[in-house]
């Protein structure tokens, strides 16, 4: 199949290239590199042996989606590019609409422009707000900032979009917190500057390229008083991937499923399972808690066993030990300066 993936240079993006390729997929990859590196997608071919089709753009430019859909007539597109710091869309909302939102309905037109009926859309668990865990997929949605108001805002469009379409199959995945790396150590996760995420933050701190982590909020109603969050290895998100794309070539309509491992870590409890795969204390001071962010948040993710055959297969410490390999044979990331 040919597949259109959007911000395939990104973290959860590469590796998903990376299976498609060894799935025998032929992939494009549209990304405008702001928050990636086209150094990802060197290394993904090297591990695939093949390489990936690229354009460097924002598929909010017609330009960019013209060529894409125009030179290589996908058959289907796994969307993954936008903005995603919680913290960052509370202070920048007005760019989160934009890059999410609006690029989003740009891209559903020009799959409906060119004849492109499938869909993987990279959806979030924030669009369950506060609300109590473990998460069905029929649980209320909302959401308690603009990152997940987004997310939110983007499954009513397709879902409209559907509702309209008879030939259009999308499929909302809705994942909780990726972490980890390929096992090779070859590719992982790159943020820019100061990482927003938790894990990425902590092993900066351990290989000592920050000094310490900042964990946000120890008074929350959880075991140890620090959120709890839902943590998945990025090669089993890839993977649910794939499974989704599978499903829908014969499941038209809008779909939705949570991929999570149905139970919860807190941040101490990270910082502890990384201890141990690096071997050494890691540093932190306790912050105030971030505008938006909720007491705990894990999935229910029986939906996506059942319908898809996908479950999450790796443990907390094979997380951390996969990231701390790739930060160690990488402290600067792609970066080789």
């Amino acid at each position: 199949m040919r597949v259109l993936v959007t911000g395939g240079a990104g973290y959860i993006g590469s590796h998903t290239v990376l299976l498609l390729l060894e799935s025998g997929h032929d992939v494009l990859v549209v990304d405008d590199l702001s928050n990636a590196s086209a150094e990802s997608l060197r290394r993904v071919a090297e591990l695939a042996g093949r390489e990936p089709g690229f354009i460097e753009g924002n598929i909010a430019d017609p330009a960019v989606l013209e060529r894409a859909f125009g030179e290589f007539s996908p058959e289907a597109v796994i969307h993954f590019a936008g903005w995603k710091a919680v913290g960052e869309s509370t202070q920048l909302p007005l760019v989160y609409y934009r890059e999410n939102v609006a690029a989003t309905v740009a891209l559903a037109q020009a799959m409906a422009d060119h004849g492109c009926h499938l869909l993987v859309f990279s959806s979030s668990a924030t669009v369950y707000g506060d609300g109590t865990p473990p998460f069905t997929e029929d649980a209320p949605t909302g959401a308690t900032n603009p990152y997940g108001r987004t997310k939110w805002m983007i499954e009513q469009i397709l879902a409209d979009a559907a509702a309209a379409d008879p030939q259009l199959a999308v499929g909302v995945l809705r994942y909780f917190n990726p972490i980890g790396a390929h096992p090779s150590g070859r590719i992982g996760e790159d943020p820019r500057g100061i990482p927003n995420n938790l894990v990425p933050f902590v092993a900066q701190v351990a290989s000592g390229r920050l000094a310490q982590l900042a964990v946000f909020g120890d008074d929350y109603d959880t075991e140890d008083g620090t959120g709890v969050r839902d943590y998945v290895h990025v090669m089993d998100l890839a993977a649910g991937h794939l499974a989704a794309l599978d499903y829908l070539v014969d499941h038209p309509g809008w779909n939705v499923w949570n991929l999570g491992t149905g139970h919860g870590a807190s941040v101490l409890q990270v910082v502890h399972a990384y201890e141990q795969a690096c071997g050494h204390p890691i540093a932190y001071a306790v912050k105030p808690r971030r505008p938006g962010d909720v007491a705990a948040s894990f999935a229910d993710p029986a939906k996506a066993n059942r319908e898809l055959g996908w479950q999450a297969t790796r443990t907390l410490d094979e997380m951390c030990a996969d990231t701390y390999r790739w930060q160690s044979a990488n402290p600067n990331g792609y970066r080789t300066d």
